[in-house]
């Protein structure tokens, strides 16, 4: 291939593989096309037919095999469509997309247009169907009511569709086809639409159409990457070019028109479904608008790619393919004067719907934003402007390029011709010659001779002569292009713009995604061997957690992984080229978690390539010529495609290299191939049963495989979170990423439930499901008279919690979920019902039972439905049984502003008869969403319930009492409190008086709770059950210090200080978790091993005495003193002399101390020193009041010498410790802070 003339063999790759001629069979004749969901009571000119690929060359491409039934499906979807000369029969284009199970893509364009039709048998039929027709609606008509009102419609409609043999002429569609390899759309668009001009023109065509389409055909190779290459048409020239390795991928399809057809906004947001993998179908009149949309959206997937379902136009014969219980992205014809609500799908839990010629998209809910999505759309709208469009959606036209003009009139086509004629690069003539040209269009020997010099580079001095004087090769500049090639340029340019934009957006949110990549196999062999068990990416950015779960996102971290040991993936070089880029010219993206928006800071030089491949042409095609034809046939008749000669056009010219080459698959087929490698494309040629019920066996077996790593996924991270709490290296689960994963499961659900529906009731088949079986329930229940029991009742009351039986049942679960008004559709009551179930551990017994009603199965469901297939369906709920071995809280998270009734039970120490008291007792229960508030239990009762909006995770409970009557004292074991809706039971131990005068003369404790495990008649909390959080301090060590000092199991030294350690440390990385997923603070500090707890046994190490005068001392005694004695010295001024630590913080510590002894709240003193050392740690307190304490003289009095606040090495140490909680803000709760004012 030379700079200027390329020339293509047939073992190169071409640009077009098939040129095809769909139409009416005359020998067949008129075949009604059932399979298309027309309405036979219509009109027969308005009903479609069957149409067949009349002719296609050349016959057969071993790596491209034709697929004749799906090529003439897609080519005319909608069959053969008759007008008579009173209708409108101008010429439409539209492409599709075939991709074979190999994952090989191959693109159709296709030019329609209306042919008269000359078979006498045909028009006789129409006309005699057109009579039957008629006769029918005239009977039908006078047999009803209204019969005059009916024959005054009918007979207007047989008037406007009707067909007379003998004064009317009938026109059928026939359609020209080109198939190729790539997206080239505006070249085929505008080739097919000089071959339809040659046909209709007054004057044949220059050379016989063959010459065209075997050019196009075996003479045009693709443009190589990073090169335009310019061809000839009938009457003009066409350019098309093909980006470089560097640059974005091949794009041809105008996205100014898909923007202008949705709106910025809308497209945004379908471009999110999308990106997340949900159900998309494209709904339009217009089938190419259905095609620029679906691939307008995919090609701003990169360096993603969509792996689902594409069928960009669906057939009327395969709308069953609405019913995949997968991921798909599908576009469906919608027939003129039909609206939305006419439309039944089988599914819309999941679906995003999108109306493009009502420019309105129906988005599912859970439907999560696209990050910077105000500032995204606004780079965008920019775009758009310059180029002179509007952003906003609405829009009745779309841009200028979206609209090909319809014919070609003499004028233009004399100046193709004279363009043609002057373009002296293939031999042609100048157009001062026209005498020669003449004779040589008027002899078919000279022009033989003319074309067989040319081929054999002959020169020939006349013709050298004539074109002596032309322009030079490869110097057209943009003003000399024709106003088709400017805006052609002008949409390119746009198209790369905008994709820039999109691509600019991943490069910042994916900046540093390599960092976070898990390559931790040997070799490649291994790592596909443990693909599955793998998790091969660690940590994503807020929006991409929800993309983590999708396989788009997997498959692109398995090319990253895999290119390693292969040759990258063409998507992937591109955009790590560009990151790389980035980073050299420090234009980096933030860090992954950061919210700055970066715009496209290179748009103008994106469009320097594009627009230089246009100025200057790289390589020109040979010329049209005249073939070896046989002399007769083809002859030009205007208004008909002529029947080709198929000799010349079976076969291209021979070639060496490709016999030697044959079997080995094109370099250009490797990488369309590469495009749809996982693509998972239903098969449009065989609509046979089998092939059906084989195509929904593989949806099973995909739904199980799904079902099982999503499971599987939830499993192991949440595991590998609790794995934390027991100290086993970090969490990999974040809570967005769970809710992220609660989400899928829905999901999941939904399109399970939807596989093989008999009928569609509502949106949610799953809610439809359980409304059916809880209608059959309820019947139940009101013929026995009371309560039919849903099951086993596995959780059971236990007399030490001393709750009653909470019940299971499917339907007061649904009830539940009924109750709460925030829910207004079923979709979202479906998810509310699978959060609980799953946070109850309940979801596999629910659906087991629900499934356990075979009858109303099999009367919802057909054979082939997964629900109805029993091995798959007990693998189903095997794996979903195993997400109960995890905790789930995502009912409780999520629903938030709902009203829960809790139900609480105090349970005294009975044994020492103090089981009640006379005084009046109070209880206040606090969560992390909020607190009950102050609540009067009645006297001698142990049980209340009340209802609140939810409190989320139970954190803290209050307890007291007024000490009013004779009966004041109150030995408290615990304090159970129960969430009615989840069955989760909470603990609040307790073991301490409430009195004035008894142990540290508290009437109010502040009680921190510990989540209880369920029993189970199964005991499935055995052997993997989630840890229980941090607990309330245990009994021993809220005791005094006397109590405590009299034990021989007292902590050393070293002990205290390394559990001062890690308490500190679990503080500091509540703290680096993000700001949602944090849990409870007051947890951290207050329970069991937290801050207070550990300081409490600092300063029980190495006391003293036991007693002083026979009373018990508490450490708020100590601290006490020390504020007493620091007051005393600074109003005597011996604090100044002091050392220097005393003399700052000793006035905080007093006013604190102070403030806590004076407030209205009725604490005791280990009650007091909690509320001293919380406060403390808020304020930043703590290291400056430990050597305030170790210093005074109290404690030389207190402590004996081995004491740690008597050791100077051990008081540094603990105090550097607390220093590490000064760069964090520690907030407490209410109820550990109240009346007190600092």
């Amino acid at each position: 291939m030379s700079a200027n003339t390329a020339g293509s063999g047939s073992a190169s790759c071409r640009f077009a593989h098939y040129f095809v001629i769909c139409g009416i069979d005359n020998e067949t004749g008129l075949e009604p096309d059932a399979l298309a969901g027309e309405n036979f009571d219509q009109s027969p000119l308005k009903r479609t037919f069957k149409s067949k690929v009349l002719a296609h060359y050349p016959e057969n491409i071993d790596w491209s095999p034709f697929d004749q039934d799906a090529v003439n499906m897609l080519c005319m979807p909608k069959g053969l469509s008759f007008r008579t000369q009173r209708d409108d029969r101008a010429p439409h284009f539209h492409s599709f997309l075939i991709t074979r199970e190999d994952g090989s893509r191959t693109y159709g364009f296709v030019h329609t247009f209306y042919e008269e039709v000359t078979s006498p048998q045909i028009c006789s039929a129409m006309q005699t169907l057109l009579q039957m027709h008629h006769a029918e609606h005239t009977s039908c008509a006078s047999s009803s009511a209204s019969s005059s009102s009916s024959r005054g419609r009918g007979g207007c409609g047989c008037a406007s569709s009707s067909y007379d043999a003998e004064h009317d002429t009938l026109y059928v569609s026939k359609a020209l086809c080109l198939l190729t390899s790539m997206p080239f759309m505006h070249a085929c668009r505008r080739f097919l639409a000089q071959l339809h001009c040659a046909v209709t023109a007054l004057q044949p065509p220059p050379l016989p159409l063959e010459s065209y389409i075997y050019n196009v055909l075996y003479e045009v190779p693709l443009p190589p990457p990073g090169r335009s290459l310019k061809f000839h048409g009938v009457y003009e020239p066409i350019v098309c070019q093909r980006p470089g390795p560097a640059e974005l991928p091949l794009a041809d399809y105008p996205l100014g028109e898909t923007f202008c057809l949705l709106g910025v906004e809308n497209l945004v947001q379908l471009f999110t479904c999308v990106l997340l993998e949900m159900q998309v179908l494209l709904y339009s009149q217009d089938y190419q608008r259905l095609m620029v949309v679906a691939e307008g959206i995919t090609t701003l997937l990169f360096p993603f790619q969509w792996q689902h379902v594409y069928v960009p136009i669906l057939p009327a014969s395969l709308l069953h393919f609405l019913d995949a219980p997968v991921p798909y992205l599908m576009g469906l014809r919608s027939k003129e004067g039909t609206d939305r609500s006419k439309l039944e799908l089988p599914q819309e839990a999941n679906l995003c719907f999108v109306d493009i010629d009502n420019h309105c998209i129906d988005l599912p809910e859970d439907f999560p934003q696209f990050p910077n999505k105000a500032e995204f759309i606004q780079e965008l709208s920019e775009v758009l402007l310059h180029y002179g469009l509007t952003p906003e959606q609405g829009l009745t036209s779309p841009p200028p390029s979206a609209t090909q003009p319809r014919g070609l009139g003499s004028q233009l086509q004399q100046v193709s011709l004279r363009e043609l004629e002057e373009d002296g690069r293939n031999g042609n003539l100048p157009a001062d010659a026209s005498d020669v040209l003449e004779l040589l269009q008027g002899n078919a020997t000279l022009e033989r001779l003319q074309a067989l010099a040319r081929r054999t580079g002959v020169k020939v001095a006349g013709l050298e002569a004539l074109v002596a004087g032309q322009q030079t090769p490869g110097q057209e500049g943009v003003a000399g292009k024709s106003g088709v090639e400017e805006e052609e340029l002008r949409n390119t340019k746009l198209n790369v713009q905008l994709r820039e934009v999109f691509a600019a957006r991943f490069a910042t949110m994916f900046a540093d995604y390599e960092a976070f990549v898990i390559q931790n196999s040997p070799d490649l062999e291994s790592w596909l061997t443990n693909r599955e068990q793998m998790h091969n990416f660690d940590k994503v950015t807020d929006f991409a957690c929800r993309r983590e779960s999708t396989q788009m996102f997997a498959t692109f971290i398995d090319n990253k992984i895999m290119s390693q040991w292969e040759e990258k993936e063409p998507l992937l070089r591109v955009f790590d080229g560009r990151l790389q880029k980035a980073r050299l010219y420090n234009v980096r993206a933030p860090r992954l978690r950061s919210s700055v928006y970066q715009r496209c800071t290179f748009l103008k030089e994106s469009t320097q390539a594009t627009e230089q491949r246009f100025t200057k042409i790289d390589h020109t095609a040979i010329h049209p010529h005249l073939l070896d034809m046989k002399i007769g046939q083809g002859r030009y008749q205007q208004g008909f495609f002529p029947t080709l000669q198929a000799d010349v056009l079976t076969s291209g010219p021979p070639n060496h290299k490709g016999e030697r080459e044959r079997g080995k698959l094109p370099k250009c087929m490797q990488e369309a191939r590469s495009l749809g490698k996982n693509t998972r494309h239903p098969k449009l040629s065989d609509l046979s049963p089998a092939v059906i019920a084989q195509t929904n066996c593989k949806f099973v077996e995909g739904l199980l495989k799904e079902c099982r790593m999503k499971t599987k996924r939830m499993l192991v991270d949440k595991m590998g979170g609790e794995a934390v709490e027991l100290g086993h290296g970090e969490a990999t689960i974040t809570g967005l990423e769970e809710n992220t994963l609660i989400a899928s499961m829905c999901d999941l659900l939904e399109r399970i439930w939807s596989h093989g529906l008999q009928i569609k009731q509502g949106k949610s088949a799953l809610w439809s499901h359980l409304m059916h079986y809880q209608a059959r329930e309820e019947k139940l229940e009101q013929q026995a008279g009371s309560p039919v029991s849903n099951g086993q009742e596995r959780r059971k009351s236990e007399p030490s919690l001393g709750l009653p039986a909470l019940r299971v049942s499917l339907v007061q679960d649904m009830r539940h979920i009924q109750h709460m008004g925030e829910i207004m559709t079923d979709v979202g009551r479906a998810r509310a019902w699978i959060r609980l179930s799953l946070e109850k551990k309940l979801l596999s017994q629910h659906l087991r039972q629900l499934l356990a009603n075979t009858a109303l199965t099999k009367k919802l469901y057909k054979r082939y439905a997964f629900l109805r297939c029993e091995e798959e369906k007990e693998q189903f709920l095997f794996h979903l049984l195993s997400l109960n071995a995890v905790d789930y809280f995502c009912f409780t998270s999520v629903f938030t502003t709902i009203m829960i009734p809790y139900r609480v039970v105090i349970i005294p120490i009975k044994k020492l008869s103090n089981a009640m008291t006379t005084s009046n007792p109070w209880v206040c229960v606090s969560g992390e969403l909020g607190d009950s508030g102050i609540m009067q239990i009645p006297k001698n009762v142990l049980e209340m319930t009340f209802d609140c909006q939810n409190l989320g995770k139970l954190t803290t409970l209050q307890l007291g009492h007024d000490n009013a009557g004779l009966l004041a004292k109150w030995l408290v074991d615990c304090v159970m409190v129960r969430n009615e809706i989840t069955g989760h039971t909470y603990r609040f131990p307790c073991g301490r008086w409430l009195g004035k005068g008894v142990d540290d003369g508290s009437l109010e404790r502040v009680l921190i709770g510990e989540l209880m495990v369920p029993c189970s008649e199964e005991e499935m909390a055995r052997g993997s059950k989630t840890p229980p959080p941090q607990r309330s301090p245990s009994q021993l060590r809220r005791i005094s210090i006397t109590s405590l000092t009299g034990r021989g199991n007292k902590p050393t030294a070293e002990q205290i200080q390394e559990a001062l350690s890690e308490a500190v440390n679990n503080t500091v990385k509540h703290f680096q978790k993000p700001e949602k997923e944090r849990g409870s603070l007051t947890v951290l500090l207050c329970g069991e091993g937290g801050l207070v707890g550990v300081l409490e046994q600092v300063f029980h190490h190495g006391f003293r005495t036991a007693r002083l005068f026979q009373k018990t001392v508490f450490i708020w005694d100590f601290i006490e003193r020390a504020v007493m004695y620091m007051e005393s010295a600074d109003q005597m001024g011996n604090l100044q002399e002091t050392a220097e630590p005393l003399q700052l913080p000793s006035s905080t510590l007093c006013r604190y101390a102070n403030a806590i002894n004076n407030t209205s709240r009725s604490l005791g003193k280990d009650g007091k020193f909690q509320l001293l050392v919380c406060l403390g740690a808020r304020d930043q307190l703590l290291s400056t009041w430990l050597p305030l304490l170790a210093e005074c003289p109290e404690a030389t009095r207190m402590y004996e010498e081995t004491a740690l606040l008597r050791d100077r090495d051990a008081v540094s140490s603990l105090i550097s410790a607390l220093q590490m909680l000064h760069d964090f803000p520690i907030t407490l709760e209410g109820s550990i802070t109240k009346g007190v004012e600092l």
